[in-house]
């Protein structure tokens, strides 16, 4: 999760999270709860997933929230996971979503590997 911020200009902190929001990983700023954000995270992605399924759009792959500070983007990692990024008035989202696939993807063979060794 720390090459996101090198490969994206304006994400100040991350977090791995359990669908249930129990936190994984976190590289967060102290200013941050990583624990009420996994929560929260978890909480919001619960509801855009049923969102998704109940508008037929399939299933979702990221939400993103804006505010008068920057952005909060939650991305799926499976039916188990999620990973939270987030960035600064100037991070660029669209690069964010580039930037995050080989990173999802890696966190999602990892927690099936553990998965798989009963971890």
């Amino acid at each position: 999760m720390r090459e996101l911020r090198e490969k994206v200009t304006g994400v100040t902190d991350t977090a791995l999270t359990a669908a249930d929001g129990l936190l994984i990983a976190a590289d967060t700023a102290d200013s941050i709860d990583p624990e009420a954000l996994a929560a929260l995270a978890a909480a919001g992605l619960g509801l855009a997933r049923r969102t998704a399924e109940a508008t037929g759009r399939g299933t979702l792959r990221q939400t993103v929230t804006y505010g008068s500070h920057g952005c909060a983007a939650t991305y799926a990692v499976g039916d188990t996971a999620l990973m939270v990024v987030l960035g600064d008035e100037g991070m660029d989202v669209d690069r964010l979503h580039l930037a995050a696939r080989p990173t999802l993807d890696r966190i999602e063979s990892i927690l099936t590997e553990k998965a798989s060794e009963g971890v």
